[in-house]
């Protein structure tokens, strides 16, 4: 027996309309009433598989608005691009981390484009934290993807709002916040590697392409936690 608050998420409209007015002409309750609508929609099939049908169909409609969303986000990016001075050898990245609720599960974002334009996109999943968790591992993420590239890059300008991670990264080991230690050191390990980093802060709203993708992630891994019940493999959150 679903709950009536799973039954109405899953209805059409028109479905909850006709619920409703049948609930007005009859003695049915609310609950009974929409049950009752939805197995003649079923028809042949049975309300599980009804309901099972239509939680595939809406995580499958979500998916495509988050695609869309970061097309959107990634095509304003571009266009603040434009803004930056640019030269031959300077890459710049983007990075940043949500964790919902917070702590909790963590969503990491970052995008990191090469001085003739082309941008890797990073949205992933990365276990559970707070908040400076989460923008250290979104940081770590966009310096690997940096060293991953043949050659590396020369200059490497990295944007965040995070100006916690981003202060705490440029101090000396020793006065790093401990709960940070590890993802501080990990963070300069792989600076040591790449011929000249700098960091820019940058306020909120001119790093919404990032946020964006951590967001993206953390939303896609719960639609697929919902649809995996259902049989559905969850989806890869690392876009290159």
């Amino acid at each position: 027996m679903f709950e009536f608050d799973e039954l109405f998420q899953i209805a059409y409209k028109r479905e909850r309309a006709i619920s409703r007015r049948l609930t007005k002409l009859t003695a049915l309750s609310e609950h009974a009433a929409l049950t009752q609508t939805l197995e003649k929609s079923a028809g042949a099939a049975s309300l599980a598989e009804l309901v099972e049908a239509r939680r595939l169909e809406q995580a499958t409609a979500l998916r495509a608005a988050q695609r869309r969303r970061e097309d959107r986000a990634a095509v304003r990016a571009a266009r603040n691009l434009k803004t930056i001075s640019r030269d031959t050898v300077t890459w710049h990245a983007w990075f940043d981390g949500s964790a919902h609720p917070n702590p909790g599960k963590i969503g990491i974002g970052g995008l990191l484009e090469s001085p003739d334009g082309e941008i890797m996109k990073i949205s992933a999943i990365a276990g559970h934290g707070d908040s400076c968790k989460a923008e250290y591992l979104a940081l770590v993420a966009v310096l690997e993807a940096a060293l991953s590239q043949r050659p590396a890059p020369r200059i490497l300008v990295i944007h965040g709002d995070s100006q916690i991670v981003i202060e705490d990264v440029l101090r000396d080991t020793a006065s790093s916040a401990p709960a940070l230690i590890a993802y501080a050191t990990r963070a300069r390990e792989l600076i040591a590697q790449l011929a000249d980093v700098r960091f820019q802060w940058i306020p909120r709203h001119r790093n919404t392409a990032a946020d964006a993708l951590s967001q993206s992630a953390i939303r896609e891994d719960h639609a697929n936690s919902r649809t995996s019940v259902t049989g559905v493999s969850p989806n890869a959150s690392l876009n290159a």
